[in-house]
């Protein structure tokens, strides 16, 4: 299942470079902006110095967040029915990973519904991202990143049920890193490449096949918990 699982929860960062953009582009947007410049110093070098930490310190969030729910998964297993416990978990991921694919394919937008579940976290989160703005070192870089990782976002959320359902700390961290690579292209990208990723990954034809993809992945990944019910 994990193999699959990480597969795609990088398919799902790739394509969700639409959405990515939208909700984390104007922050890195402005960050950019902000760097402070040395005269001399090559800006494009630098500038993408401070993205991959920027981006480091994200993914370093996504992959510890997947490590905490698959590791409490794993430890909540203890208590219940094992069988029936991870039967249940890998239901769940099947369905979320339908509802995402029906969400890349422009099929039905309910994961975004699922953002408002971390908004909580992020009303305690946010004032301490605004603290290190404007990025003016690279501590302060791989910070923001750290904090802007936990920003509410429904195709985090989605793939942090597959996680869970990895029912371990190890392979939980794996489909987050995973996922969080997936976003790289979008969030290093600039300008005009930016605009072209965008174009490409919006292309109704792209977005169908990589939607039912993940489509066939979740449903794999019922017909398994299906079948061992008996």
């Amino acid at each position: 299942m994990i193999d699959y699982n990480i597969t795609g929860a990088f398919l799902v960062g790739l394509m969700g470079a639409g959405h990515c953009i939208g909700m984390c582009g104007g922050l890195v947007g402005a960050f950019s902006s902000q760097l402070a410049t040395t005269p001399g110093q090559n800006l494009l070098a630098s500038k993408l110095k401070f993205l991959l930490t920027y981006n480091l310190g994200r993914i370093l969030s996504y992959s510890l967040a997947g490590a905490l729910v698959g590791g409490s998964a794993s430890a909540l297993g203890m208590l219940f029915d094992i069988d029936l416990y991870l039967i249940t978990l890998r239901v769940i991921a099947g369905v979320m990973m339908i509802i995402t694919g029906l969400y890349i394919a422009q099929i039905w937008s309910g994961v975004v519904q699922i953002e408002r579940l971390g908004k909580f976290i992020w009303r305690f989160l946010s004032p301490l991202a605004n603290r290190v703005v404007p990025i003016r070192t690279l501590r302060q870089a791989f910070v923001g990143g750290v904090l802007w990782g936990w920003l509410p976002c429904g195709l985090v959320y989605s793939t942090l049920t597959w996680a869970v359902a990895s029912h371990s700390a190890q392979q939980g961290a794996l489909i987050m890193l995973a996922f969080g690579l997936g976003t790289l292209p979008a969030l290093l990208s600039a300008g005009a490449a930016a605009n072209m990723l965008g174009q490409w990954v919006q292309k109704r034809a792209v977005r169908v096949v990589s939607g039912l993809i993940l489509v066939l992945f979740g449903l794999q990944t019922l017909y398994i918990a299906i079948a061992q019910l008996n």
